[in-house]
């Protein structure tokens, strides 16, 4: 590197000693015919500089540095003002958007079929405005959420919506129920899959939620087995990514001497249960939340649960996601008195029995072949009325409404001993 007093000298300009200028003022210094350089390595220590432009550098960095901070400043205040301008506008526009619910509502008053919850609508809604919103920096899940709590707050407007959902607090069933609902609506929980079922049947809720089928092992007998005695309907699915968690008062999996837990859940995280709890007690307990209860009474104890419920019981997780699946998830059915019209994308679900005699079920099942309807899941369930016959709990892709699936059921009906639709909803 050349020599940095000959640098100085060649621009005509006097130096001084450069070796205090470095330690007061940084590798960058002004000149005096006002451009900037910068100095990189050891600097020389016999290089000079009049005391006159160390004054000048220092007058000049402080001014630099004092305007760029002040235009930074004014800058954030500029973007402020109008972030809160904007916030201004939205509430305006959430004000004008209320009072058409409200009228909305008034309407619906004087309908005895008036749907209140109507899950296909907002599919729709949130399906267009992530159309035409392509290039949003919102994610899919921040707009839906936001919108969940708009569409949440309308319908409170037009009539507050209680929901019933298998609990205590911190299940999964609740978290999805909130998802669903949002947060404007009422929720209660009840003790078990039959009393959400009681809860709606006997008006003191308007819509139950219950699960019906895990991707890792499959459906949920309990709630099938409702389908047998309910007269509601499904009126709409919610399916949810379900992550399992430990939670304990113990600070290492060796202190760990019982499991609460039972089978969905145990299910979900086997592999890991088997890989870090292997000689670990397995006691059973459900919902979830029950098995937090027990666990935060005992010291050696330890609960797969949802993060919900750690809050809930104030105990530590101690692992995170130790699902064994990266695609687990859980699909929940919402239970009332809505029937949902056809919107193109539907699915319906259906319980039927056919004789005990070769070939009933293979003929039954033709009846969506032959028709071109997709038969998407198939569960048998024994009836309880007598030893070793069962029904059938399927689910086909289309709306009963549908010309296909409609021809599909009636001949389903030729083949059966009884059909019972239970529902057609959007699916998804």
């Amino acid at each position: 590197m050349p020599h940095i007093s000959s640098q100085l000298k060649a621009r005509g300009t006097h130096t001084t000693t450069l070796c205090k200028q470095k330690r007061k003022f940084g590798p960058m210094f002004l000149l005096r015919d006002g451009t900037e350089r910068s100095i990189r390595g050891k600097l020389n220590s016999t290089a000079e500089m009049p005391r006159q432009s160390i004054s000048s550098v220092r007058f000049h960095t402080l001014v630099k540095i004092s305007a760029h901070h002040e235009t930074n400043q004014m800058s954030l205040q500029n973007l402020r003002e109008q972030i809160d301008s904007i916030d201004d506008e939205i509430v305006e526009l959430l004000n004008k958007r209320s009072e058409l619910s409200v009228e909305v509502g008034k309407n619906k008053a004087n309908d005895a079929n008036a749907r209140y919850f109507a899950p296909e609508r907002e599919r729709d809604l949130l399906q267009r405005l992530l159309q035409k919103h392509p290039h949003s920096p919102l994610t899919k899940d921040a707009l839906t959420a936001i919108y969940r709590e708009i569409i949440s707050a309308s319908i409170s407007l037009q009539k507050p919506i209680t929901v019933c959902f298998w609990g205590p607090r911190g299940t999964f069933t609740e978290m999805a129920s909130r998802q669903r609902f949002g947060s404007s609506a009422k929720f209660v929980d009840a003790n078990s899959i039959p009393d959400v079922f009681s809860e709606v049947e006997h008006g003191h809720a308007d819509y139950g939620v219950v699960p019906v089928e895990t991707s890792t092992e499959g459906v949920v007998p309990y709630t099938l087995d409702m389908f047998h005695e309910t007269s509601l309907k499904i009126c709409a699915e919610i399916v949810m990514t379900v992550h399992q968690n430990l939670l304990t008062h113990a600070s290492s999996l060796t202190e760990i001497k019982r499991l609460y837990t039972f089978a969905q859940p145990l299910a979900q995280c086997r592999r890991w249960v088997e890989t870090k709890l292997k000689d670990v007690e397995i006691i059973e307990v459900m919902p979830t939340t029950k098995c937090a209860q027990r666990a935060s009474e005992d010291p050696e104890g330890a609960a797969i649960v949802a993060k919900a419920a750690s809050e809930v019981y104030g105990v530590p997780l101690l692992y995170e996601n130790i699902e064994d699946s990266v695609n687990n998830r859980t699909r929940f059915l919402v239970v009332g008195r809505n029937e949902p019209p056809a919107t193109g994308r539907d699915k319906t679900s259906v319980l039927c029995a056919v004789k005990n005699e070769p070939g009933s079920l293979g003929r039954a099942l033709r009846s969506f072949e032959v028709n071109n309807v997709n038969l998407s899941m198939i569960a048998s369930r024994p009836t309880k009325n007598a030893p070793w016959e069962y029904v059938q709990f399927m689910d086909v892709q289309g709306h009963v409404s549908d010309d296909a699936v409609s021809a599909a059921l009636t001949e389903l009906r030729t083949h059966a001993i009884y059909v019972n639709v239970l529902g057609s909803y959007p699916e998804g």
